[in-house]
């Protein structure tokens, strides 16, 4: 199941999966949302269950990949800096501090090229020894 990380506008996180219409969660930190997101998908099943008699196919493999929006990965880590790290994915920073600030969302194709960047710069950094 993929489940989707954002900053909410009170600075909260939220959590919610496109697999399953209404399932979210909200915490203060992101380790509540997802504790949280974990007990309601646990309910849902449970409740789909008590009606069916059958567990819901999505609750089948129970596997949660989280991704972040990027508005809640500048929250999850602080100590980037968005000017710097736009500049190392080779975008423009003013556009970068706006998704920090869930001012603007990232197209698809947007989103696909900072990841793909990303990982490049994970790799080069992954090579670097002290």
């Amino acid at each position: 199941m993929l489940a989707i990380i954002e900053r909410a506008e009170d600075k909260s996180f939220a959590i919610y999966t496109e697999e399953v219409p209404g399932l979210y969660a909200t915490g203060i930190t992101e380790q509540e949302a997802r504790e949280a997101f974990c007990e309601v998908l646990e309910e849902q099943a449970e409740y789909y269950y008590e009606r069916h008699g059958v567990y819901p196919e999505w609750y089948a493999d129970k596997a949660i990949e989280y991704r972040y929006d990027l508005s809640a990965f500048f929250k999850a880590f602080p100590f980037f800096n968005v000017s710097k790290l736009a500049e190392a994915l080779g975008i423009n920073a003013s556009l970068l501090r706006k998704y920090k600030e869930g001012l603007a969302s990232a197209s698809p194709k947007q989103r696909e090229l900072i990841q793909s960047r990303y990982h490049d710069l994970i790799r080069t950094l992954s090579e670097v020894q002290f």
